[in-house]
């Protein structure tokens, strides 16, 4: 994909189909993670004329990093899930998952308040060209969705032995108990990253009194079931890119003082239907942190009129891809039916270790 960067197994950005197997790191650490979309019916000026108000709702209605939870987390039916009793490493891993919902992870994990410009008549949205208020989210499947990629990844290399320059590829064979135990894992946690952000956007639309009226919802680092162009049935991981089937819709983001663009698939054989989850990064965090003042960072920010609640360095716009450059080369993948400019950002105050749009 466009937003390729360096990664264990496969690239983040990379895309691989298989035959009847399954390899825990061509999912990634991060299990389902995903962006979600809220688009309400509210003003864009809504913003400007609100800023505070909607900064202090950030602060008070999202948890961010491994210190803070909800202390009256919600219940979801995702937690109940039989999963939870009978598979051995998810079993440790509830009452985890209990305080976690609805919380994001840290690094690149972000909700922001921002501008959607719906520019497309026939959009899949059924919402008239024009703008209004939005509200994004990125996070992922939490302590949950790293013990699962941990244990089976283990697992695969102990029965997989390759070279040592291929041994993050190892797989597990789906006609196996253990291939069989992480798909099932693989979903639940795939599926315990949705609620999060099904809870996240509850909160705050209460919050702000508003009823979405229209989501989107799209993820990356998962392994789908599904049939090629050539009518063979396969196993496609997507680490770090997301599905873009015909007519798909998802989000693409770009960095928190750059658009994001809402996109509908086209289907394209060639990428195995599948396009870019963001800009990607062109300096590695450490880097970032070299070359970035903490004055160079909020210089950027004051001139792009971005409000921001925690970050770091390794997170500064400065250290990604042109988002524009990116969707430029991947015309062919997807249709935009409109953008996502942020404008109030809530990220970790304590940093992390993935990168905004494009960690493991």
């Amino acid at each position: 994909m466009p937003d390729a960067h360096q990664g264990y197994g496969l690239p983040i950005g990379g895309v691989l189909a298989v035959d009847n197997a399954v390899i825990p790191y061509g999912v990634g650490m991060d299990i389902g993670c995903r962006m979600a979309l809220s688009v309400f019916d509210l003003p864009a000026h809504y913003l400007e004329q609100r800023t505070q108000e909607l900064k202090k709702l950030l602060h008070n209605h999202t948890r961010f990093g491994n210190k803070e939870v909800f202390k009256n987390p919600a219940n979801d039916p995702v937690l109940d899930r039989p999963e939870f009793k009978e598979i051995p490493v998810v079993k440790g891993k509830r009452e985890a998952a209990i305080n976690q919902l609805g919380s994001s992870g840290s690094g690149n994990h972000f909700v922001e308040w921002g501008i959607v410009d719906i520019t497309i008549e026939d959009n899949d949205l059924d919402l008239p060209l024009g703008k209004y208020m939005g509200l994004l989210s990125h996070s992922g499947s939490r302590g949950l969705g790293a013990a699962i990629a941990q244990h089976y990844t283990k697992i695969a290399m102990s029965k997989c032995p390759l070279p040592p320059e291929a041994r993050y590829l190892a797989w597990l064979g789906l006609d196996s108990q253990e291939g069989q135990e992480y798909w099932r894992a693989m979903n639940l946690a795939g599926d315990y990253a949705s609620a999060c952000h099904h809870d996240i956007h509850r909160r705050l639309s209460l919050a702000l009194g508003a009823k979405p009226v229209a989501k989107v919802e799209n993820h990356h680092n998962f392994a789908w079931k599904e049939t090629l162009p050539d009518g063979r049935e396969a196993i496609v991981h997507r680490k770090g890119a997301t599905p873009a089937g015909q007519g798909v819709l998802g989000v693409i983001p770009g960095s928190m003082t750059a658009p994001g663009f809402i996109v509908r698939g086209r289907g394209e054989r060639d990428s195995i239907q599948s396009a870019s989850h963001g800009a990607g990064r062109r300096m590695s965090r450490t880097q970032a942190k070299q070359n970035i003042s903490e004055g160079d960072l909020r210089r950027h920010l004051r001139d792009q009129g971005i409000e921001l609640i925690g970050g770091g360095l390794d997170e500064a716009p400065m250290a990604y891809k042109d988002i524009h450059q990116v969707m430029a080369h991947q015309r062919d993948l997807v249709n935009v039916l409109g953008s996502f400019t942020p404008r109030i950002v809530r990220m970790d105050a304590g940093g992390g270790s993935k990168s905004r749009y494009g960690g493991e």
